[in-house]
């Protein structure tokens, strides 16, 4: 299929048309002349209105009826590979259901016999697909539309080298950067050309940075010519060395036509001149030009420099880029100081209320210079508060393109894709503004969608990453800040992806939609699909992640909405924890390409999954409920990813797995002990790829049996794990040798694995040279190895690990793989662990072992007498624990700033390393030498955890310490007379003596405090009366405590109040409502003596409150004047007070609460009067509630969106749909759940 054809028709019309040729397909459909001859005119149709698609693309910018033409053409086209999708569909599932006949001529026949009533089926179709296209086709005239064109979009001016400077924000940075590179005259080596590119997304000031560096004063003087080149999207060799002559002054005949001459003009013109050159925005990609363009160049003198700006990380590459300077968006600041000096200057008389406004509206532009200049070109004109605010509340898209130059500028981005990508592209637009995707997820998309080729000697998905990376190359997905496996776009791209895509994103209404995406919720009731009913050719249904947890999904999408969607390719009902089946009619969509079951609770898989004969991708993650996979799974042909980690409960893979010979992923492979697939059946799956776990190795009858797994063949395999079951049978250990050498994978493989291996010792090819990419290697519970396997000399290995070798007594040289590789051992190793090793006694080590080696971890070796390594250059951090008889000194590390000694000898402490920044010990019976190493060291100590010391003196703290954290102490001595003004985070768990008061004097710069289980805490202290900086106080399991400072004390910043089980506790903090403003969460936990908020109220700014078992204090609740807090939002109530049985009171509340639960109150009975004030509840929740059987007598507030009840049986019977005498009162509610299950 051409260029232009790919516009409009996916890859898989050329695989259907090359179909249609074949001997196969004739001979199937022949005699049928009417379904031939309708086939054939709709290609010759297809084909024909590609043509005018690339004319169509250019138009519909300006002109809407070409718009709306285009998008019935892609209605039209989507109707069409529906049609050619059902054909191929049918015939593969012939073909399939025939297989057991013998010849291929019985097969043909069978599938001939039997195809007429599909025939028929199948024939209106087309002809009413015809009908719309030959329709269409009539109106490309009234519209002007020609055939294979693609019609001069309007130029833009070419830019020049002048520039404002005072017009430019938050770019100082970046010009630096690039002239320190520009004065570096040996920056090119011994090269006579330079190259710098300026790479980022349009709109970014790339043009603007390159004017800032061209005419700076330094470059001018550093430079003997300049010239600047406007280039464009057309990259003509003859016309650009034609400009670049008259940049540097000389006069060109008009009549030249000769390349050749041009070029040895200018060579001669810059024969020994040192020159700068800005070529401004490129596309070209194609190399040949480059190197004609820039031969002249390098006769220019050493230091002469061409700096490129592009939005194609490709068209740098191309230039042979020395190097590359890549342009971030504007901070905030810079965007609304961009705004405020270039287009409010004189007009802005920086009212408040206009600035915050200005300031929200700047900020949708997310840091992009273009949209914020165009953006300030419309306020400048609106100085109205009113008018702001409407700029404020629309889609800055809608701005008027008069005003505006971004949909012109980010749409050459798209212009200038290659046609092949442009669906991609197109596509999504089914991700949200500001959404994070995953490069592998956007790719199985594609791929379901149709829209990637399978070339002969690749796969789908390597096509897929082929794409993706041009489209991040092209500045069109960008890495996202805060996921670092996430891409995002930047909202004007996306609204460019929703632009070209048309009207089949994104929409819940109307029939034309084919692809629906949304953000999932706690509950997806019924209601918010009911539009879809009236959708019929529905492609993809996404829900993406917004809240990861507790997400509900109405049983009629699976069940009865989904099953009617035939032409569905894409379906997800991830994360949906109430996802526990799926309906046999899943194998009516016969289509569907892409399922994800992944994170329900999904039990079972019905076997007429296994009908779905076009599914690519099936994603099982996570369902821990499952039990197995369905029994015909070899008879998805075209499954090419199986993605079944942590479901822990399948036992076994089903039988001749083997038969998928596309399957590309397969994340784990259960071996079955008898009715499953073995582990042969792997040898047939010779496209695996990626990760593989092979687990119950135990299973494995023979060695040929594991030879026939082939692994050593799979080089695409780069994760490896071979698990045997733990605690095998003691007469099958030895087998597990022979076993684990016909394992061996091939030498491509990056991480190994190796679970309770249970030989004495390993394959010679583990830890074999030949493994040089192995990056990983974990092994755990080997625990009758006696040594452990040559490692030293794999030379990419960074991570190891060894876990329970529990026969391993000393680890020699042999460990290190000596012998006759000149390569110093472990030379790559960054992270060494060795724990759970009972008898390891000794670790010979010589110096220059482990030079790069960055943590090491020495766990639960309680035998571990001798000497660690001596010096270790590059060590970060180091960890021993439970090593009592360990006395060698610590290593030298000069580089160390973590250091953890638990379970120790205390001889470990005499020598600590002077640059310590984190520092955890614990395990001994007094700590008096930590106070004198603290002392005797340099400190630059900021985090110190000390647990499980009977007797604890502090002395003097490092002056550096932020965070302070001390468990398990039966004495603790603090010294009393230091101010701890540099300590931020403290805390205190179980400390039992001589620990009564808690000075908060001391900690005038602490935020955050957590007390834990300190039994003979009494009081909180603050004798001084500071304002103290403290943010959160948690006070827990102290059952002595009982006050807090007299008169209260003072922390205006104080944000979060926990008091947990102080049973003594009689009062909260005095004044509170004065002494702490910022208030926003309390909760009260088990504190039977508390009986009332403290005089004055609680603080008003209080925006959740939570109170659970106290009795007393909700006795007396309607003292607790909670109507007197405009801010609460969220309240929660529970209890085991048995005298409440209706709830809540007139006038307890606040009327502007939006979240309430009531839970654990064993006589409540009824819900009062109270409920009813409640004007801006949303939410309700009602937990434990046996007694509980009516709902107000008014109903509930018209504002209850959500309603929640669990464990309340008498009024969940009363609550029943239609039957239940108090349904009438709920009805109306939107989203119902009533025991983990969602009423409709």
């Amino acid at each position: 299929m051409d260029e232009v054809a790919s516009l409009l028709l996916s890859p898989f019309f050329q695989v259907f048309f090359e179909r249609m040729a074949s001997g196969e397909f004739l001979d199937i459909f022949r005699g049928r002349k009417v379904i031939e001859g309708l086939l054939h005119k709709l290609k010759i149709s297809l084909l024909s209105m590609s043509a005018l698609c690339e004319d169509a693309e250019e138009i519909q910018l300006t002109n809407p009826a070409v718009k709306e033409w285009l998008n019935e053409l892609k209605d039209v086209v989507y109707d069409a590979e529906d049609i050619f999708d059902e054909i191929a569909t049918e015939l593969l599932q012939r073909k399939l259901d025939a297989e057991f006949q013998t010849t291929a001529s019985k097969v043909r026949n069978s599938i001939c016999t039997s195809l007429s009533p599909f025939v028929k089926e199948v024939e209106p179709k087309i002809k009413e697909v015809l009908d719309k296209l030959e329709y269409l086709a009539r109106q490309k005239d009234a519209l002007g539309l020609k055939e294979g064109v693609g019609r001069e979009s309007s130029k833009r001016l070419p830019t020049t080298s002048l520039v404002e400077e005072s017009d430019i924000f938050g770019r100082n940075d970046d010009t630096e950067k690039i002239i320190n590179l520009l004065l570096l005259d040996d920056a090119c080596g011994n090269e006579n050309l330079y190259v710098i590119s300026i790479v980022g997304m349009g709109g970014i000031g790339k043009t603007t940075l390159a004017q800032l560096v061209y005419k700076d004063k330094r470059v001018k003087e550093h430079f003997n010519l300049q010239a600047w080149v406007c280039v464009s999207d057309e990259f003509d060799v003859f016309k650009v060395t034609k400009t670049i002559l008259e940049e540097v002054g000389s006069s060109t005949n008009d009549d030249i036509k000769n390349l050749n001459r041009l070029q040895l003009t200018l060579q001669e013109e810059l024969m020994g001149k040192k020159f700068l050159l800005v070529l401004d925005d490129v596309w070209n990609e194609n190399y040949a030009n480059w190197k004609v363009l820039s031969g002249p160049f390098k006769s220019g003198a050493q230091g002469s420099t061409v700096i490129v700006t592009t939005r194609n990380d490709n068209v740098a590459s191309v230039m042979r880029t020395v190097s590359t300077h890549y342009l971030d968006m504007l901070s905030e600041e810079d965007c609304w100081s961009l705004v405020k000096h270039s287009f409010l200057d004189g007009k802005f008389d920086a009212r408040s209320e206009l600035e915050v406004i200005g300031r929200q509206i700047v900020k949708k532009c997310e840091g992009l210079p273009l949209a914020v200049k165009a953006i300030g070109s419309i306020l400048r004109t609106k100085l109205d508060v009113d008018e702001w605010e409407k700029i404020l509340k629309s889609e800055l898209w809608d701005s008027p393109i008069d005003y505006t130059n971004i949909l012109p500028s980010l749409r050459l981005s798209y212009k200038y894709l290659p046609s092949h990508l442009k669906p991609c592209f197109a596509y999504c637009s089914i991700f949200p503004k500001g959404y994070a995707f995953e490069k592998d997820h956007l790719i199985l998309l594609w791929m379901a969608e149709g829209l990637l080729p399978e070339p002969r000697n690749r796969t789908m998905k390597e096509v897929g990453e082929d794409y993706f990376c041009i489209l991040v190359s092209r500045s069109l997905f960008q890495q996202s800040c805060g996921n670092k496996l996430g891409f995002v776009m930047h909202d004007l791209v996306n609204n460019l992806a929703n632009f070209v895509s048309g009207q089949f994103n994104f929409r819940q209404e109307g029939n034309k939609t084919r692809h629906l995406s949304y953000f999932r919720t706690r509950f997806d009731n019924f209601k918010k699909f009911e539009a879809l009913y009236k959708v019929k050719r529905l492609r993809t249904f996404l829900p993406l992640e917004f809240s990861i947890r507790d997400n509900n999904l109405t049983k009629k999408v699976p069940h009865d909405l989904l099953p009617k969607q035939r032409y569905l390719r894409v379906l997800s009902l991830s994360h949906y924890e109430n996802v526990t089946n799926l309906p046999d009619s899943i194998d009516k969509i016969k289509q569907l390409r892409y399922l994800d079951l992944s994170f329900t609770a999904i039990r079972s898989l019905p076997n007429s999954l296994c009908k779905l004969i076009n599914l690519q991708t099936l994603k099982l993650s996570c369902c821990d409920k499952l039990v197995g996979l369905p029994r015909d799974m070899r008879k998805l042909i075209n499954l090419r990813h199986l993605d079944i980690t942590g479901t822990r409960l399948i036992m076994e893979m089903p039988i001749q797995m083997g038969r998928l010979k596309y399957l590309q992923t397969l994340t784990t492979f259960i071996v079955s002990k008898t009715s499953g697939s073995c582990i042969g059946e792997l040898g047939n799956l010779t496209n695996l790829r990626g990760k593989l776990a092979i687990l119950n190795l135990q299973n494995v009858v023979s060695s040929t049996d594991a030879l026939d797994a082939c692994l050593k063949e799979k080089k695409h395999i780069k994760d490896l794990v071979l698990k045997w079951k733990a605690d095998t049978d003691t007469d099958v250990l030895e087998s597990q040798r022979t076993i684990l050498d016909c394992l061996q994978p091939h030498s491509n493989l990056e991480s190994l694995t190796i679970k309770y291996y249970s030989s004495k010792s390993f394959s010679d090819w583990v830890g074999h040279h030949s493994f040089s990419n192995i990056a990983s290697l974990y092994l755990y519970d080997c625990k009758y190895c006696c040594s452990l396997p040559p490692l030293g000399q794999l030379p990419s290995l960074k991570d190891l690990s060894f876990i329970q070798f529990d026969e391993v007594v000393k680890v020699d040289r042999e460990f290190y793989g000596d012998g006759s590789f000149s390569i110093k051992p472990f030379g790559a190793l960054k992270v060494l662990r060795f724990k759970q090793m009972s008898k390891w006694e000794e670790w010979l080590s010589e110096s220059g072992d482990f030079p790069l080696l960055q943590e090491l971890y020495i766990c639960d070796c309680p035998k571990l007498t001798r000497e660690l390594p001596i010096h270790l250059p590059s060590l970060i951090k180091l960890e021993i624990k439970e090593c009592p008889l360990l006395v060698s000194s610590l290593p030298r590390a000069p580089s160390i700033c973590q250091l953890n000694l638990t379970g120790c000898n205390k001889d470990l402490l005499k020598d600590l390393p002077t640059k310590i920044q984190i520092l955890k010990v614990g395990g001994f019976d007094a700590l008096d030498s930590l106070a004198i190493a603290m002392k005797e060291s340099s400190y630059s100590l900021q985090e110190l955890e000390i647990s499980n010391c009977s007797s604890l003196s502090m002395g003097d703290l490092p002056s550096t310490l932020k965070s302070l954290s001390i468990t398990n102490c039966q004495t603790l001595e603090l010294p009393m007379h230091q101010i701890f003004s540099s300590l931020k985070k403290l805390r205190l768990q179980n400390i039992n003596d001589s620990f009564r008061s808690f000075p908060l004097d001391l900690f005038p710069n602490l935020s955050d405090i957590f007390i834990f289980g300190c039994e003979h805490l009494e009081t909180l202290s603050d004798q001084l009366g500071l304002d103290l900086m403290i943010s959160h106080v948690r006070i827990i399991n102290c059952h002595s405590f009982v006050s807090f400072p007299k008169g209260g004390f003072r922390a205006s910043k104080l944000t979060l109040l926990w008091v947990w089980s102080c049973g003594r506790l009689r009062s909260l903090p005095d004044k509170m409502h004065v002494l702490h403003p910022s208030l926003e969460e309390l909760q009260i936990v088990d504190c039977e003596e508390l009986e009332s908020f403290p005089d004055g109220g609680l603080p008003c700014n209080l925006k959740s409150v939570s109170i659970t078992d106290c009795d007393n204090l909700v006795a007396g609740r309607m003292g607790w004047g909670l109507q007197k807090l405009p801010f609460l939002k969220n309240l929660s109530i529970c209890g085991e007070r048995g005298d409440v049985e209706s709830f809540p009171e007139v006038g307890l509340l606040p009327t502007n609460l939006t979240a309430l639960q009531i839970k654990n109150f064993p006589n409540l009975k009824s819900l009062d009067k109270g409920l009813q004030q409640l004007i801006s509840l949303e939410e309700l929740l009602m937990d434990n509630c046996p007694m509980l059987k009516y709902m107000p007598e008014e109903g509930l507030p018209a504002s209850v969106s959500v309603l929640r009840i669990d464990d309340c049986p008498l009024v969940k019977r009363q609550c029943q749909r239609k039957k239940g005498k108090e349904w009438r009162k709920i009805a109306r509610v939107h989203l119902k759940m009533m025991d983990d299950e969602l009423i409709e």
